[in-house]
């Protein structure tokens, strides 16, 4: 995952969610269809991604899209 981009297709084509680079900012409880099983999912997908684990316990306080990015990156 080298960008947001990348960090949006793997939303749309591993999670399927129908998303775009400006969801990104909402809040979670807006985006269609989310639930703990997509976060546990792309918590998953982003280890994977990034290789690196990712910080559980920040990813769960996080608001939106847009702070789990920024935590996979700054992983």
């Amino acid at each position: 995952m080298k960008n947001v981009e990348d960090f949006v297709a793997l939303l749309r084509d591993e999670l399927a969610l129908p998303l775009t680079a400006a969801d990104l900012d909402r809040g979670l409880d807006t985006v269609e269809a989310w639930d703990s099983v997509h976060m546990l999912a792309l918590c998953t997908l982003l280890e994977r991604e990034t290789g690196r684990p990712m910080p559980l316990s920040e990813v769960l306080e996080a608001p939106n899209l847009e702070a789990v990015y920024r935590l996979a990156v700054a992983s």
